[in-house]
């Protein structure tokens, strides 16, 4: 069934977001270098594919509509410098086990988005930060320049863009032929615990699931079933998103399809704008609106129940399943009172959003060693408030967007292991915000699937 597009926004181009105000764009020194950049861009070929897009608007359009669950994972920001193959599939070993636990658990197809091949910008909340006795520009994501503090690494370097890309296919490359090559096979299902997993409580559980696979998977076979047909337990369709922050990078990677003739970003298969950035009349709304890709928006305490309305008007105004999804990011504190107004609103006006929760970005805190952190418990919290809104109003919890890494980190508080504040600075190697280790994602996962069985 072919997907439907979204009415254009009127005279919409890629580059109408220039005549807007964009907010959080770095200071390019060299405005010839960048349009340069620019143009060998927008003259390399597509990190991905319209088709592909419009497949992941159909599969979240089955979450839009109560029968499918997303889960979108990945690092906070990736990075140049911590770059291998190894931690390409460690990262995409735990996404896998989270969607089995959440599959096998809750008994709903498991949509699963990574933030990565194209997570390496952030938003700042200042544009300098103090390092040592050194004021300096903030540092931006790889995208944009370097996190060594150094005032000549901090300039913005247009180069950084090109290199963004050629990662992006280096590590798309890696997941097609994890993904498609039998690595996601379920009979593999075993070799996916690696070793810090494995020893733990929540491993332990999931090794139980593996050998319920197991017996299901035999049991299936006796019976004469020929599963080595069956494609969907050998390979898994994996999409990429991240969010569209550096727009001259969007814009360049834009083309127009030509199947349908709609634009699509073929940066990554979904993007999002952030809570910094989706001012309605800003220049990250206004790209967004006229891209056919699935698109999502951050919304956060600041939100009232007409501002989320008029951005589902923006970024949605055909109502198509799938095209929105709303990733909330309240903390645990302000979730009960302030998300069930707005599943009230975005419901009467008929807009068919995928509704997600970020648990992470609302309960970010300062340690007294100086270090951003997350406690996991509050982490939880925010998920049982998510979820009981969604009871309340009688709307579908359609997903949960989180942070995390196949490293062995110690960056968020709590959880199986429970790490404390002293314990932050043994392995803290992210290039911004604190994220889940292989541990405490899988115990999420476990929550969120008692959750949605309850």
């Amino acid at each position: 069934m072919a997907v439907a597009t979204p009415p254009p926004t009127a005279a919409w181009t890629p580059d109408s977001w220039r005549s807007k105000r964009a907010a959080q764009q770095p200071r390019w020194p060299d405005e010839r270098e960048l349009k340069r950049v620019h143009a060998q861009l927008n003259g390399l070929p597509p990190l991905v594919f319209a088709g592909e897009a419009r497949h992941l608007t159909r599969a979240l359009g089955e979450a839009a509509q109560g029968k499918a669950f997303v889960l979108q994972a990945g690092d906070c920001a990736e990075s140049f410098t911590e770059f291998s193959a190894d931690g390409i599939r460690d990262k995409l070993k735990v996404i896998l086990q989270m969607a089995v636990v959440l599959t096998y658990g809750a008994g709903v197809p498991v949509v699963k988005v990574g933030r990565i091949a194209g997570q390496f910008a952030k938003p700042r909340t200042s544009p300098t930060e103090q390092v040592g006795d050194l004021v300096l520009d903030s540092f931006r994501g790889h995208m944009v320049n370097d996190d060594l503090p150094e005032p000549g690494a901090r300039v913005p370097d247009p180069a950084r863009l090109v290199a963004a890309y050629q990662q992006s296919v280096s590590t798309l490359n890696l997941l097609r032929a994890f993904t498609k090559g039998g690595f996601a096979d379920l009979s593999q299902i075993h070799a996916w615990n690696q070793e810090f997993v494995a020893s733990s409580t929540e491993g332990r559980r999931f090794d139980d699931i593996a050998e319920g696979i197991d017996r299901a998977l035999r049991f299936m076979a006796a019976c004469g079933i020929n599963l080595t047909a069956e494609d969907t337990l050998h390979q898994v369709n994996f999409w990429t998103s991240h969010e569209a922050l550096i727009l001259d990078y969007e814009e360049a990677l834009t083309r127009r399809d030509s199947l349908t003739g709609d634009w699509y970003d073929c940066s990554a298969h979904m993007l999002w704008v952030g809570e910094r950035t989706r001012q309605l009349d800003g220049a990250h709304c206004e790209f967004l609106s006229g891209i056919h890709n699935p698109v999502g928006s951050k919304v956060g305490p600041s939100a009232t129940a007409d501002d989320v309305v008029a951005l589902c008007e923006r970024l949605n105004p055909g109502r198509i399943p799938g095209r929105l999804t709303l990733i909330t990011r309240f903390g645990a504190a302000a979730v009960d009172a302030t998300l069930p107004p707005l599943l009230r609103a975005v419901r009467s006006e008929g807009h068919p959003v995928v509704w997600m929760c970020d648990p992470m970005h609302g309960n970010t805190f300062t340690a007294e060693g100086g270090r951003k952190t997350r406690r996991f418990d509050d982490i939880i919290a925010e998920l049982k408030g998510f979820f009981r809104a969604h009871r309340e109003v009688g709307t579908w919890p359609g997903g949960v967007h989180v942070e995390l890494t196949g490293d062995d980190v110690t960056e968020c508080l709590g959880g199986v292991e429970e790490i404390v504040e002293g314990q932050l600075d043994q392995r803290y190697t992210t290039a911004c915000d604190p994220r889940l280790n292989g541990r405490q994602a899988l115990d999420l996962a476990f929550g969120v699937a008692e959750l949605l069985r309850s």
